[in-house]
C-alpha cells in the first residue's frame, strides 16, 4: 500500500542482476514468513536465511540488518497489496465500483497474506516512519481517486482527506475480520456490502 520504505542505504544494495533480485526476493519472502510467525523480535537472521536458502553473507549483501530487511519488507508488502488492486480498480466502471473492486482484491490478497497484519502491526513499534508511510500513501491513493471522481461528478463534491481514511481504515478492519479472523463470507458478499454503503454514503 505504501509505495516506498527503503533508505538510501537500501537503495544503494539493489540488486543489478537477474540473480541477484531472485536472491533479494526469496530472502524477503523468507522474512514474511518468519516475522509474521515469529514477530520481529522472535525472528532472526539466520531463520530468514536457512528459509530462503541462501548464505548468512547473501543476506548481507542486500540488507545491513535485521531492522533493515524488516523496513524493506513494509515497504515491499505495500508494494505488494499495491499492485495486487490496482489493475482492478483501473478497469472498474465508475467509483463506487473501483472502491468495490479494490476492497474485493484486497480481502483476496490477505487470504493468500494472512501475515501481512502481524508484520504491519509491529512497524509501528519496530519502524514507525515506516508504518506511518504504509498507511498515509494508502490513503493519499484513495483521497486522489475521491477527487477525480468528484471532478467526473461521480460522488459529492465534499470528499476530502477524512472520507479516504475512513474508507481506508474499514478496508483494514473488514481485512482482519474476513481475510485474517475467519473466512466465513465471500470477499464478493463483503465488497458488495460496503459498495451500497459508499453509494448511499457518497453519491
Amino acid at each position: 500500500m505504501a509505495d516506498t520504505g527503503a533508505s538510501s542505504t537500501d537503495d544503494d544494495k539493489t540488486p543489478r542482476t537477474e540473480r541477484g533480485r531472485r536472491t533479494r526476493r526469496a530472502i524477503l519472502d523468507a522474512a514474511a514468513a518468519e516475522f509474521g510467525e515469529n514477530g520481529f523480535h522472535e525472528g532472526s537472521i539466520s531463520a530468514i536465511t536457512r528459509r530462503a536458502g541462501v548464505a548468512l553473507g547473501s543476506f548481507y549483501t542486500y540488507f545491513e540488518s535485521k531492522d533493515a530487511v524488516f523496513r524493506a519488507l513494509v515497504a515491499d508488502m505495500s508494494a505488494q497489496v499495491r499492485d495486487h488492486v490496482a489493475p482492478a480498480i483501473a478497469q472498474a466502471d465508475g467509483q463506487i465500483a473501483a472502491e468495490r473492486a479494490g476492497l474485493l482484491e484486497f480481502i483476496r490478497f490477505v487470504r493468500a497474506h494472512k501475515e501481512i497484519y502481524r508484520i504491519i502491526d509491529e512497524a509501528e513499534f519496530v519502524d514507525p516512519a515506516s508504518f506511518r508511510l504504509h498507511y498515509s500513501t494508502t490513503a493519499d491513493r484513495i483521497a486522489a481517486r475521491l477527487r477525480a471522481a468528484a471532478d467526473r461528478g461521480e460522488v459529492s463534491g465534499d470528499v476530502s482527506e477524512v472520507h479516504a481514511w475512513a474508507i481506508m481504515g474499514m478496508n483494514v478492519f473488514l481485512g482482519l475480520r474476513y481475510g485474517v479472523w475467519d473466512e466465513d463470507r465471500t470477499p464478493e458478499a463483503v465488497a458488495d456490502a460496503v459498495a451500497v454503503l459508499l453509494a448511499r454514503g457518497l453519491a
